[in-house]
């Protein structure tokens, strides 16, 4: 098989184990009585990013091929999410936090590290092949969020979104992936040679650019942007679901089919990645964040002001739309930032610093206090045989925008990059 059709499938089936459960769980786990909880969930996988996938690196880079290691956590991670479902099958609403939390997050802990194996995987791969990894790699990875978006869809169309069989089937895709890795090209450990140390290993040498004003403002700024990151994620689903009860909009799309409408925002993702050259030539970097964080105030705005039924389902489909100018625009714009930025002996750790202000500190910090915002505002109350988050929901999307208004503002008026 075509060696970049074997990666693209390891890539697709890498962020199908994710999706299945990713954008659905919130709902799930309100239908069992734990809904105060969801943030804790969220928060883990920023928790666990903040130190497993070093660790996990380092054994790569020294005893275990990437390959080898990628099929192992999967294999960890599947066994434990069919633990989660056991358990929540077994238990029902009945189910104890602290027994479904410490299930997901092992799971969580073994997949969250396969994120970057992947990579080096497919990056290994095409560098033995003698192919250009800045060329060839974007159109492997695109199948990722197609695999991502595929699991959302059917576990919204198999009627799994409130119920533990999202997690079975993220644990079926993990067990295949594991399966699949067999198959993969072999990578390579350092045989002695230069041994890095831990801190470097673990990319914290990365932290002395702290000492550089301009640096350390950036990545404040990372830290307090990542906060929103993962808050539609983790209550989008619920938020939707909780308009069930309302007669007139019980029966709507955006109610039964919330993961396929939440998908919208995936598909966005991967086109505006498209955008980013015409508009980092055009407007630099700086104003490139700049779009990023207003067009968070617009995705969260536009939930407040949205509701499922037409023409508010408008207002929800364009504030899907608006999240891959959100996502996109800072994630990959910061990225370059940061590799012009930084000397090229710091350039990796300083990606992983940038990936831990982010997706580690700012997105476990964010999913927390929104948590506590919609437990201030909203509460669950008992439909048929559903559990619904019911209260004051556009308090808390325009408490995000608001916070997301502030945080722009702000980025406008301290950072101020020297031009190229």
């Amino acid at each position: 098989m075509n060696l970049k059709v074997r990666l693209a499938l390891m890539n697709f089936l890498e962020f199908a184990v994710w999706g299945a459960y990713l954008t659905s769980m919130g709902r799930y786990l309100g239908n069992i009585g734990i809904g105060s909880e969801i943030g804790l969930f969220y928060s883990m996988q920023g928790f666990v990013s903040i130190f497993m996938p070093a660790l996990m690196g380092i054994v790569a880079d020294r005893w275990i091929p990437a390959q080898r290691l990628l099929g192992l956590c999967h294999l960890v991670a599947g066994l434990f999410m069919f633990g989660t479902a056991a358990y929540g099958l077994s238990a029902g609403t009945h189910a104890e936090f602290p027994i479904i939390f410490g299930l997901y997050s092992v799971s969580v802990g073994f997949y969250m590290p396969t994120l970057a194996l992947a990579n080096s995987v497919a990056y290994s791969a095409l560098s033995a092949a003698g192919m250009d990894t800045v060329k060839d790699f974007p159109p492997i990875r695109v199948f990722g969020t197609i695999g991502f978006i595929l699991t959302m869809w059917l576990v919204d169309l198999l009627g799994f979104q409130s119920n533990q069989n999202q997690f079975v089937t993220s644990g079926v895709v993990s067990i295949i992936l594991f399966l699949y890795t067999f198959t993969l090209p072999k990578c390579e450990v350092s045989k002695g040679g230069e041994q890095k140390s831990l801190i470097d290993a673990l990319g914290l040498r990365a932290f002395t650019l702290f000492r550089q004003k301009k640096m350390a403002i950036f990545f404040v700024f990372s830290m307090l942007l990542g906060v929103s990151l993962q808050i539609t994620n983790s209550f989008a689903n619920p938020f939707l679901f909780s308009f069930g009860a309302q007669p007139e909009f019980a029966d709507a799309f955006g109610v039964q089919h919330a993961n396929i409408l939440i998908s919208l925002s995936q598909v966005s993702e991967t086109c505006c990645i498209l955008l980013i050259p015409f508009f980092m030539k055009n407007y630099g970097i700086k104003n490139v964040m700049l779009i990023a964080m207003f067009a968070w105030v617009l995705r969260f705005g536009l939930f407040g002001l949205g509701d499922p039924g037409f023409p508010g389902v408008l207002l929800f489909i364009l504030s899907m739309i608006i999240y891959g100018v959100a996502f996109d625009f800072f994630n990959i714009s910061g990225s370059l930032f940061v590799d012009k930025s930084t000397e090229p002996a710091l350039r990796s750790s300083a990606q992983g610093l940038f990936m831990l202000m982010t997706n580690g500190v700012g997105a476990s910090i964010g999913t927390l206090a929104a948590q506590a915002i919609i437990n201030a505002y909203t509460h669950p109350q008992k439909f048929g045989a559903d559990t619904l988050t019911v209260g004051d929901w556009q308090s808390c999307w325009f408490i995000f925008a608001g916070y997301a208004l502030v945080v722009g503002i702000c980025f406008v008026l301290i950072f101020r990059p020297k031009k190229a």
